[in-house]
C-alpha cells in the first residue's frame, strides 16, 4: 500500500502549519503528503516549503493549481499522488487536525476490503476556546446533514449500488483505482458544488464497499460555524440553500 494523504489550501498561512505537524506525528509516517497551493495570495506556499524543509519524518511536495475551488484543488493533488505511485490516498484540509492515528486507522480500513472511507469529523479545541455548546453544535450539524441527505432528490437513482453516506472532504480516504473508475472529484468550487458529496455519488454508481468507521477521526475549524451561525450554516449544507458573499471564511 502506497498511501498520499492531499491537503488542498488556500490562504491558510496561519493554519497549514498545525496540520502539517500533527501528520508528521502520525503513529504510521509510511505515507507521502502533496499540499496543493489553490492560488493563495498569502505566506501558505512558504510556510510548506519551510517544513519539508525542517521536517524527516513524511516526504512532503506541494504543487500549485490556479483554477480556484476545492473540488479543482483536491482533484489535482489525488492526480498527482496517482502519477507519483500512489495506490491509496486520503484528503484532509489545511484547517484539520487529524487524529494522531488516522493514518493507521484508515490503512487499516482498506485492509479489511473498503475502498473508500470516511469517520467522525469533531470540533478543534485548541483553535478557538470552546463553549460547551460549541463543542456540541458542529458534529450535530453534521448529524442533521448527513440526515438531509438520505432523502435529498439528488441522492436518489436506482443505478446506486449502495445508501448515501456522508463523508465530509477534509476526512475522506479512496484508492486509487475507484478514484479513477468514478472519475474522482469534480473540478469545482466550494460556492457551486459540494465536491465530497458529489464524489460520494460517483462511486455509489460504481461500487457499495465503502463506509464509516469511528475511529478515522479528524478535528476540524468550528470557524465557519461561527461566522455563519446555526441556521445559515445549516443552510450552506443544504445545497446551499444560504450563499455568503465570503466563502472563504478566516
Amino acid at each position: 500500500m502506497r498511501l498520499w494523504v492531499v491537503i488542498p489550501a488556500f490562504d491558510e498561512e496561519r493554519s497549514v502549519g498545525a496540520t502539517l505537524r500533527r501528520l508528521a506525528e502520525q503513529t504510521d509516517t509510511a505515507f507521502s503528503l502533496v499540499v496543493v497551493d489553490n492560488g493563495s495570495t498569502d505566506g501558505t506556499a512558504r510556510v510548506v516549503k519551510e517544513f519539508a524543509a525542517e521536517t524527516t519524518a513524511v516526504d512532503v511536495r506541494i504543487v500549485h493549481e490556479p483554477e480556484k475551488g476545492t473540488g479543482a484543488a483536491a482533484d489535482t493533488g489525488v492526480r498527482h499522488a496517482i502519477a507519483a505511485g500512489a495506490t491509496h490516498i486520503a484528503r484532509t484540509d489545511a484547517d484539520c487536525l487529524p487524529h494522531r492515528g488516522w493514518v493507521a486507522a484508515v490503512k487499516r480500513a482498506f485492509g479489511d476490503g473498503l475502498e473508500m472511507v470516511s469517520g467522525p469529523l469533531l470540533p478543534r479545541t485548541d483553535e478557538f476556546p470552546l463553549k460547551f455548546w460549541e463543542r456540541r453544535l458542529l458534529p450535530a450539524v453534521i448529524d442533521v446533514a448527513a440526515l438531509f441527505g438520505r432523502f435529498r432528490p439528488g441522492n436518489q437513482d436506482p443505478l446506486f449500488l449502495g445508501p448515501y453516506v456522508m463523508m465530509p472532504g477534509c476526512n475522506v480516504a479512496i484508492t486509487a483505482g475507484l478514484y479513477e473508475r468514478s472519475g474522482g472529484f469534480p473540478r469545482t468550487r466550494i460556492e457551486d458544488v459540494h465536491e465530497d458529496r458529489a464524489l460520494v455519488n460517483r462511486v455509489r454508481y460504481v461500487t457499495d464497499a465503502y463506509g464509516l468507521r469511528e475511529d478515522v477521526v479528524v478535528y476540524g475549524s468550528v470557524r465557519r460555524l461561527r461566522a455563519f451561525g446555526l441556521v445559515r450554516t445549516l443552510g450552506w449544507y443544504a445545497d446551499h440553500r444560504y450563499k455568503p458573499d465570503i466563502v472563504d471564511i478566516r
